[in-house]
C-alpha cells in the first residue's frame, strides 16, 4: 500500500548557514498533508494496521498526532474518534472534524483523555494510536532520515524539538539504518516542558508535575522510555530555550524563509540560532528538522 506521507523537501538555508558559517539544512516536515512529521508515523502504522485488518482507530492527542490519525483514517476509509482535553483550542477540534474524526473531549489534560481512550478498545477492530510510545510510529518517523540520505547529505548533527520523544526514537533509528551512529542528534525543550532535561539532571526518567510553557506540541509530562535511554550514549544530548526565543526563533523563520511554524518547532530552531552547543558548533553540517506548522 502506498505511504500517507510525502518526501518533503530538503533546503540549505542560506541566512542560517551565513549567520552560523556551516552548512545548515531544513527538513521541511511542516509541508506534510496535516502540518507535521507527525503524519510519518501515525500513517505508517494505519497502513500496517489495516493490512491485519483493523476497522477502527482511536487516538488521544489534541494536537498534531490527532490531525495525523483523522487524516490517516479519511485517506483509508476507517473512522477515526479522538479523545482531546478540555483545554484543547477550537481549532483543533475544529480540524479534527474536517478530516471526518470524532471527537472526545474529556480530562483535563492528556493522560486524561489517554486513560478514557484505552476503554473504547473494546470494540472489535479497535487500534489506538499513541502519540509517541509506539515502534511503529517511530520506524515511520524514520523515513525523514531516508529521504535526507537519499538526496546526498550526510550531517554531522540533527536538531529536533522534543515533546514525548517519538521523533527523536524515530530520527535515532534512522540513522541507525542507514549506517549514520556517528551523526550526533541535540533534542531541545522550551522551559516549563522539558521532562527529558530534567530527566538527564536527574539521572531518572522523571515526570513534570505540569506544563508551564506556550509550546503545547511539547507538552507531554514524561518522555517514551526509550527517548530517555538514548541520553546514556555521547551521540544524543538535551538543551532547552525560553518560550520568547523559540517565538523569536519562528519570527525570524517567517522573515527568513517565509514560513510561519509552530512554538514547538521554533525550539529546534533557537537553539540552532543560538549557536552554542558543541554539538552545533562544532559540526560542519547541522540538519534541523523543521517539524510543524501553525498549531490550530
Amino acid at each position: 500500500m502506498k505511504p500517507l506521507h510525502i518526501k518533503t523537501p530538503l533546503l540549505k538555508s542560506y541566512p542560517m548557514s551565513r549567520a552560523l558559517d556551516r552548512d545548515v539544512w531544513l527538513k521541511m516536515d511542516a509541508l506534510q498533508p496535516p502540518g507535521s512529521f507527525k503524519m510519518r508515523g501515525m500513517g505508517y502504522k494505519a497502513v500496517g494496521e489495516v493490512e491485519k485488518g483493523a476497522r477502527k482507530f482511536i487516538s488521544s492527542s489534541g494536537g498534531n498526532a490527532g490531525l495525523a490519525v483523522a487524516y490517516a483514517g479519511l485517506q483509508l476509509g476507517i473512522p477515526v474518534t479522538v479523545y482531546v482535553p478540555e483545554n484543547t483550542g477550537k481549532g483543533a477540534i475544529d480540524g479534527l472534524a474536517l478530516f471526518g474524526a470524532e471527537v472526545v473531549v474529556t480530562g483535563e489534560h492528556w493522560a486524561q483523555a489517554h486513560e478514557q481512550a484505552q476503554k473504547e478498545l473494546v470494540h472489535a477492530g479497535a487500534v489506538y494510536f499513541h502519540p509517541f510510545d509506539d515502534e511503529d510510529v517511530w520506524a515511520g518517523h524514520a523515513t525523514m532520515i531516508d529521504e535526507v540520505v537519499e538526496d546526498g547529505l550526510t550531517p554531522d548533527t540533527v536538531v529536533c524539538s522534543v515533546g514525548g520523544g517519538g521523533l527523536l526514537c524515530g530520527i535515532i533509528d534512522g540513522l541507525e539504518r542507514n549506517g549514520l551512529k556517528a551523526t550526533r542528534v541535540l533534542a531541545v525543550e522550551t522551559e516549563g516542558a522539558d521532562c527529558l532535561y530534567q530527566s538527564k539532571l536527574s539521572g531518572s526518567n522523571v515526570t513534570l508535575p505540569a506544563i508551564t510553557s506556550k509550546a503545547k506540541s511539547l507538552g507531554a509530562l514524561r518522555v517514551c522510555n526509550r527517548a530517555y535511554e538514548c541520553l546514556a550514549g555521547t551521540a544524543v544530548d538535551v538543551c532547552t530555550v525560553t518560550d520568547a526565543q523559540a517565538q523569536d526563533a519562528c519570527d525570524r523563520f517567517v522573515k527568513e524563509h517565509r514560513v510561519k511554524v509552530e512554538l514547538a518547532c521554533g525550539a529546534a530552531l533557537a537553539a540552532v540560532n543560538q549557536n552554542e552547543h558543541p554539538f552545533i558548533t562544532d559540526a560542519a553540517a547541522v540538519l534541523v528538522i523543521v517539524c510543524g506548522g501553525v498549531s490550530p
